[in-house]
């Protein structure tokens, strides 16, 4: 099957083994996979609520404290990942058991075939408001455009992300300067936001940070599997967060903190209006730019969701990327794309002890590279985990100053130490010593 998915032009994906040192990319490759991911419309919206609620110099903090929470996060499972070449199936399946890892990597898979139909929705709709296109059959287009991007493998999304990037820069830096005309930028430090009537505490602002980016991050290992090593697997995810990241982020920040957003509350720094707003040529190289940068999102989540069932269903990446596509475009059409501060919530809360417990396990209980018999369910991962959401979930609702994604984070690691036989042992060990 290998051999004939090479020979008509397409290369192997590994969904189901480690991606062999001979078929590792540069990289420059692997790292345009991550930089133009972050750089999407979305991110400008996020960024400038952030801004709305908080002002602009608490805004900064609470973003650069959740970018550097997805460096070291990320950075650390692309780490694994690097050394090993697995998935984040293979992962999964080597903390949570050869049957356990179903649960956790199923969650995940579906969860950003969730993303997936929500910027496929997003698409559909942005290009109805701005062109007066129908927004169904943009849908439907967009859908097919997407999954037949993703259907070419890991390839593509490097190439996407390459075009994706520079675009968002080169736009975002057009639509800032025709705001500028008529809004003074400089003023931007001191924008307070939105004071009394902020629904937003710090700790959620660095919480909503880290959840956008907390399925795909908890799932890095699907693109950083491809790096030479470790280290060139942290470089790559380097140039996400906090760069990429934060470009995009600020870039939303500065249009509501110059007072040029239309609906800061809701729709942040959106400056899709600006740039079809002049008519022309730029309104073509817009409607372009729609499509590029939410098919950025959509392949990248997409190619998640079918690594990870392909894993789970023993079928190959590209049959699982019809399936899945095609599902997340009936879902967009369904308008189940508009629940996204659900997704968000269920996000910050339940995926990022998911990844504490993989790097507890792999690089402080376990090591990575072991070949020690997995069990079919280790139960102590999986009580971790339950362990580590509910802390996220009454901090969400006790302390909401405190970052929820990081308590759930700490917790999960922590109980999942503490839990293991290392663990026993050192406890031993000093009460012999004693």
């Amino acid at each position: 099957m290998s051999n004939l998915i090479e020979q008509h032009g397409f290369d192997e994906e590994f969904e189901n083994q480690p991606v062999p040192l001979s078929h590792r990319r540069s990289l420059t490759s692997v790292a345009a996979v991550w930089f133009g991911f972050p750089m999407i419309i979305t991110n400008a919206v996020f960024g400038g609520i952030i801004a709305y609620n908080l002002g602009f110099l608490r805004a900064l903090i609470a973003i650069s404290i959740g970018n550097a929470i997805l460096l070291t996060y990320v950075g650390t499972l692309s780490y694994i990942a690097g050394n090993t070449g697995r998935s984040f199936a293979l992962q999964a399946e080597r903390t949570f058991g050869r049957k356990g890892y179903v649960i956790t990597s199923g969650f995940l898979a579906t969860v950003v075939v969730g993303w997936y139909a929500f910027q496929t929705g997003l698409a559909g709709t942005t290009v109805h408001e701005s062109f007066g296109w129908n927004e169904t059959a943009t849908i439907i287009g967009a859908t097919l455009l997407f999954t037949a991007v993703t259907f070419m493998g890991i390839r593509a999304l490097s190439i996407v992300g390459m075009i994706a990037a520079p675009m968002y820069v080169i736009l975002a830096i057009v639509a800032l300067v025709t705001i500028g005309a008529d809004h003074p930028l400089l003023s931007v430090l001191k924008y307070d936001g939105a004071g009394a009537g902020s629904v937003m505490s710090f700790g959620g602002a660095v919480t909503l940070v880290v959840a956008t980016f907390a399925d795909s991050g908890t799932m890095t290992a699907d693109f950083t599997r491809w790096s030479k090593d470790g280290r060139s697997a942290v470089y790559a995810t380097l140039t996400a967060f906090p760069f990429a990241n934060m470009i995009a982020q600020l870039v939303g920040m500065l249009i509501v903190c110059a007072g040029a957003a239309s609906a800061p509350a809701t729709s942040g720094g959106d400056f899709m209006s600006v740039l079809t707003s002049h008519g022309g040529v730029l309104s073509v190289i817009a409607l372009v730019f729609v499509f590029v940068n939410l098919g950025s999102v959509c392949t990248h989540c997409l190619y998640n969701g079918a690594v990870g069932w392909g894993r789970i269903a023993k079928r190959r990446m590209r049959t699982m990327t019809i399936a899945l596509g095609l599902l997340g475009g009936v879902f967009a059409v369904a308008g189940v794309w508009h629940l996204i501060l659900n997704w968000l919530n269920l996000l910050g809360v339940f995926v990022p002890p998911i990844g504490a417990v993989i790097i507890v396990d792999q690089l402080m209980v376990r090591h990575y590279s072991s070949d020690e018999e997995v069990p079919n369910f280790r139960g102590s991962a999986f009580v971790a985990w339950a362990c580590g959401a509910i802390v996220a979930i009454c901090v969400h609702e006790i302390a909401p100053w405190f970052p929820e994604a990081v308590a759930g984070m700490l917790v999960g690691g922590v109980v999942y130490f503490a839990l293991s036989p290392k663990s026993t042992r050192v406890v031993r060990q000093r009460g012999e010593a004693a």
